[in-house]
């Protein structure tokens, strides 16, 4: 049994060995510098850019809305995105919050004014959007938007009053459009949902733009002992998008690691249309993977193992799906990353030579 055990651990490391991949030097995170002059800001937002070097023309763009009490700097190097710019090769604009807008950095998404349709801090990221669309000849049906807590409910917002710009949206710990108008609706709609049928939640979208179609795709992420925005807005969100698309179905359901469950809708095409990932355990903020050395924990950035940022990528088809890991459940309970299948099988295999 002892020569077993060796015969075991030799093949183990042997095996490990050949399929480490070679070291790769992947571009750093490009810095950030302020976008100036693109055009009109009602909203009086500070814009920040990233472009990585010789970044071609066609290059997609993201737009990341930072959450409450972070910036665009803390919030771009503290979820990845800024060095997933530079990795794969796309634009990055983050919209900041001055506090002379807002005490504590929140984008203004319950105030009718900022979340018009040509008006307010919506207007303002939108202009900015356009313009580097024109000036860097980015691809315009590559637009994506992201966002956390306000910044999520600020990318609602966007999604529904300049959906014509965004192939796909993806919101974290947020609210849907229309959730609230003041400031007393938005604390009651974070810890209520303010619960509205879908074909409620959808007819508010409709009348934020004249646009009809087709929708962005959208991806809801949700921790669900967010004690700050309520996993009933979550429900709302993917509510509202599923009556626009037009998906009443039972959705697929997976569960990408313990804990984490997905559920997908699909359109007529096969194409995921809305899918909302569930982690339970997470509270507010914005879940990161640090080992995979994408990201860094912070102020609602938190280190759950689960790398959010990535699965976004992936969802906007800025990246190739990662092979997803297969867990087993031990005895007592515990999830472990499964052997791969025909190992032991291979070892017994070894000594019969």
């Amino acid at each position: 049994m002892a020569k077993l055990h060796r015969r075991l651990a030799d093949l183990v490391r042997e095996r490990t060995a050949r399929a480490r991949p070679a070291p790769v030097a992947h571009p750093a995170a490009a810095p950030l510098r302020r976008l100036q002059n693109f055009g009109p800001n009602p909203g009086a937002l500070e814009m920040w850019l990233a472009l990585p070097d010789d970044l071609p023309p066609g290059a997609p763009l993201v737009v990341a809305l930072h959450g409450c009490l972070q910036d665009a700097a803390g919030f771009a190097a503290g979820t990845g995105w800024a060095l997933l710019a530079a990795r794969l090769g796309f634009a990055l604009l983050l919209p900041e919050q001055r506090p002379a807008n807002n005490a504590n950095r929140c984008f203004n998404w319950f105030e009718p004014e900022d979340t018009s349709r040509g008006g307010g801090e919506a207007e303002s990221i939108r202009a900015a959007v356009a313009h580097l669309v024109a000036r860097q000849k980015l691809d315009p049906a590559r637009v994506f938007v992201t966002g956390l807590s306000a910044g999520g409910a600020m990318a609602s917002a966007m999604l529904a009053t300049a959906p014509e710009l965004f192939a796909a949206g993806a919101i974290l710990a947020g609210l849907p459009y229309g959730a609230a108008a003041s400031l007393p609706e938005a604390l009651e709609a974070m810890q209520t949902g303010r619960p509205r049928p879908a074909g409620e939640w959808a007819a508010l979208v409709r009348a934020a733009s004249p646009h009809r179609g087709p929708w962005p795709r959208v991806a809801v992420w949700q921790g669900m002992a967010d004690a700050t925005v309520r996993p009933a807005n979550a429900e709302a969100i993917a509510a509202q998008w599923r009556a626009l698309h037009g998906l009443d179905g039972a959705p697929e359901t997976l569960e990408p690691a313990p804990g984490h469950s997905l559920r997908r809708w699909r359109n007529a095409s096969g194409q995921v249309a809305v899918e909302v990932h569930e982690l339970a355990g997470l509270a507010h903020g914005a879940p990161i993977d640090a080992a995979s050395g994408i990201g860094a924990a912070g102020p609602f950035i938190l280190d759950a193992g689960v790398p959010a940022t990535q699965g976004i990528a992936e969802f906007f088809g800025l990246a190739a799906p990662a092979r997803p890991a297969v867990f087993q459940v031990d005895r007592a309970g515990v999830a472990r990353p499964a052997p791969e299948p025909g190992l032991l099988r291979q070892v017994l295999q070894s000594f019969k030579r």
